[in-house]
């Protein structure tokens, strides 16, 4: 790249930015403050959007897990230094029919969108790096849609599914879920899947999978996975999180863990602050501490663009989960579309320079925050994808 990292981030420090220079001479936290002042009771900071960057920062940022509403403000998607989305592109649990209609919706989004770009390959998020557009990585949390038709799994493939988990929270006939009762791993049919993400080319991701099943996938693939949205259960216990034998395992496999920045997943136990980006740091630290480097973290932030819509309950009565951010939503909030439902210091996309800053102020090398931000999921995605 033409600038250094490290000069990039130092220079603007000097300048007195905080973050990179923000349209309208605005800092990240001024905008985000503003919007939460115009805001009133469940409408959240601003409906999911985000600041808007003069100038772009020279890191790839892919973000593995987020999403996208349809009030989202795609035309400036590529303006909030994401690189890629790791977009959920359809809602977890749903059938084949449903699920075929979101992963197409992103289709359409991208041709009515000339900022935007579909990510089939790793030259593709290179490319969208080079013309500063946003790249959308299509993803989905969970495989009820493959029903007991193994074939559909290829078929996703050749529209555009690069990573998929097999289990969101509940069991299905793939695996079980982490906030299921039981813990059961794979089934036979849940193999065959394992077996054919790896034929035909899709990153197996095992958030919110059992651990059993996490063991077992990643034992069983011939490719490294990713955990794309967790953290380490020692440090912030939660059903949601997964415990060092999981990292260890991921890690020896040459995957990725990407921390997350979801304040929930984050809060420490007897705590009643809102968790910071120094505590957020902390559990990357502990990754890295675990493998000996850096070359198995990546960043995530479960953020959205576009406002998250409310989580209604099934009135004939569903199953009643672990609640997952009980001690979160007393203490901090309950609302579900605060910019405070992410850590202080990462509740903006644009702010992962912030993050970046952070960790070489914290003694990380430019190398080790450049491969954090994207290179380390590139390496996976490039032997999953070949």
């Amino acid at each position: 790249m033409s600038t250094n990292r490290r000069d990039f981030l130092t220079n603007l420090a000097l300048a007195g930015v905080g973050a990179p220079a923000l349209a309208h001479g605005a800092t990240a936290t001024s905008m985000l403050e503003a919007q939460t002042d115009a805001s009133v009771g469940k409408q959240g900071n601003s409906g999911g959007r985000h600041t808007v960057l003069e100038q772009d920062h020279p890191y790839i940022f892919i973000d593995p897990c987020m999403q996208i509403w349809p009030d989202a403000d795609l035309g400036v998607a590529h303006r909030h230094g994401v690189t890629a989305y790791g977009v959920t592109a359809w809602d977890p649990q749903v059938n084949a029919e449903t699920a075929l209609e979101g992963l197409m919706y992103w289709h359409w989004a991208v041709r009515q969108h000339p900022n935007l770009m579909l990510i089939e390959t790793t030259d593709d998020i290179s490319q969208a790096k080079r013309e500063g557009k946003a790249g959308l990585l299509i993803a989905a949390q969970g495989g009820d849609w493959v029903g007991r038709e193994l074939h559909r799994v290829e078929a996703f493939q050749q529209l555009g599914l690069r990573m998929m988990l097999l289990a969101y929270n509940a069991s299905n006939q793939l695996c079980d879920g982490c906030l299921d009762r039981t813990d059961g791993g794979l089934t036979r049919l849940g193999e065959l899947v394992v077996d054919e993400c790896n034929r035909v080319g899709i990153v197996l991701d095992c958030t919110h999978t059992g651990k059993r099943a996490t063991l077992e996938i990643i034992e069983r693939s011939k490719h490294p996975c990713v955990f794309s949205h967790s953290n380490p259960n020692v440090i912030a216990p939660n059903p949601r999180n997964i415990d060092d034998e999981q990292i260890e395992a991921c890690i020896s496999h040459g995957g990725v863990i990407a921390l997350v920045s979801w304040g929930p997943l984050v809060m420490r136990p007897n705590t009643t602050h809102r968790p910071t980006l120094d505590e957020f740091i902390e559990l990357i630290d502990h990754v890295a501490q675990m493998a000996g480097n850096t070359d198995h973290i990546g960043i995530s932030t479960d953020m959205s663009l576009g406002t998250y819509p409310d989580h209604e309950s099934d009135p004939w009565g569903g199953p009643v989960f672990p609640n997952i951010t009980e001690q979160y939503d007393h203490y901090v909030t309950d609302d579900i579309r605060s910019p405070m439902r992410n850590i202080d210091g990462f509740s903006d996309f644009a702010e992962i320079v912030s993050v970046a800053e952070r960790l070489l102020a914290k003694g990380y090398s430019d190398l080790d925050v450049q491969n954090m931000l994207g290179e380390n999921l590139l390496r996976v995605f490039g032997e999953v994808w070949r």
